[in-house]
């Protein structure tokens, strides 16, 4: 497809990775590098994925994940880095909402010609703050990138909004839960990672002697 006029992206943005303390240690200090998640569930199909700018909704993720039963996370960590969106099929963008809707269409009637149905969305049976199981968005998703990569055009990353959680005050349209989630498809978009401070933090330095 053919990028808009309009469509391009602010060059970095700030992401957040919940993950394992021992895991993110090692990413840190060059030793291991972000996995690229594969699953038939994932939300914006495969990637390495972030919370932009949301470094408390990496830290809620990380803690939810660790109570889970099989969870990787042992003890719960947060890394950031910087990130360049580059060539992004952006859920929050009309044109890539309606390339979405007619990968869909494309993809259904592929499956339906091989007589099989399409995936289904659903739940794996938490409440905290969704743990959705996403395969019909996710074989979407990975459909689309697909034809659009045989089109010439290779994503890089994708990017959507997710609400999710319970409203914030009774009658509220806002959730508890939203957050703008990215999956990093083209490791190179990742230009940096950083261990997170909190404003006002001062850097612990030893005197001299």
């Amino acid at each position: 497809m053919q990028p808009s006029l309009y469509s391009s992206k602010p060059s970095i943005i700030y992401g957040f990775h919940g993950t394992d303390k021992e895991a993110g240690l090692k990413i840190l200090n060059q030793e291991a590098q972000f996995l690229h998640s594969n699953n038939s569930y994932d939300w914006l199909g495969q990637g390495v994925y972030f919370w932009e700018n949301n470094l408390e909704r990496a830290r809620q993720y990380a803690e939810q994940d660790s109570k889970r039963e099989n969870s990787r996370i042992k003890e719960p960590f947060v890394l950031g880095a910087v990130i360049e969106l580059g060539n992004c099929l952006d859920l929050l963008d009309q044109q890539y909402i309606d390339f979405l809707k007619a990968a869909y269409e494309l993809s259904k009637a592929d499956i339906e010609a091989e007589g099989s149905t399409m995936p289904t969305n659903g739940q794996f049976g938490s409440k905290d703050f969704d743990f959705s199981k996403r395969e019909l968005d996710c074989a979407v998703i990975r459909y689309a990138c697909s034809l659009a990569e045989k089109g010439g055009e290779k994503f890089d990353s994708v990017r959507a909004a997710f609400i999710e959680g319970d409203e914030v005050y009774e009658g509220a349209k806002f959730s508890a839960g939203n957050h703008i989630q990215i999956a990093v498809i083209n490791p190179d978009c990742i230009k940096g990672i950083f261990l997170p401070r909190e404003a006002g933090q001062q850097p612990d330095f030893a005197e001299e002697k």
